[in-house]
């Protein structure tokens, strides 16, 4: 009996969450897959997901800083501007950069649609107005990032 207490007990091998999966960095997305995802976007009738979607791809921004942008960043007299300018959180420098057509018809139709004003956030979280959605939050319940991106990854977290 004392040896069973005593014994070591018998290391388990466990399955890593990410075996036989592709780690590490993706590749970047060609313009056939941004035409597509956009269409589909269109198609389906998700403003908020395309004008997201757009921002990410003119501004080359991580996603934490496309969904702290706020509305006078983008828009700052009620129209979106052809070029505009947002502080990443990471590195505190600033991103200039512009914004394509598509982007600024996106943005605008999702400013009218979602009533948007100066000093709010654009996308803004579940959790009320006055807070910016979160990286979890772009996330679709069918394991899609900004509603058709595949991220990979079983639960949410710093990605």
């Amino acid at each position: 009996m004392q040896d069973q207490v005593n014994a070591p007990p018998t290391p388990q091998k466990r399955v890593p969450w990410n075996k036989g999966k592709v780690t590490g960095a993706k590749p970047p997305l060609r313009p056939k897959h941004v035409w597509s995802i956009r269409t589909k976007l269109q198609i389906e009738g998700r403003g908020r997901d395309l004008a997201m979607f757009n921002l990410a791809i003119d501004s080359k921004l991580r996603g934490c800083d496309v969904v702290a942008i706020k509305v006078e960043d983008v828009a700052a007299s009620g129209y979106t501007a052809d070029r505009a300018t947002v502080r990443q959180k990471k590195t505190g420098r600033p991103v200039r950069f512009e914004l394509s057509e598509q982007t600024r018809q996106a943005v605008d139709d999702y400013l009218k649609a979602a009533n948007k004003r100066p000093g709010e956030f654009l996308f803004t979280s579940r959790r009320g107005p006055d807070t910016s959605m979160s990286a979890c939050e772009t996330s679709s319940p069918d394991g899609t990032r900004l509603g058709v991106l595949q991220i990979g990854r079983p639960s949410c977290g710093s990605s």
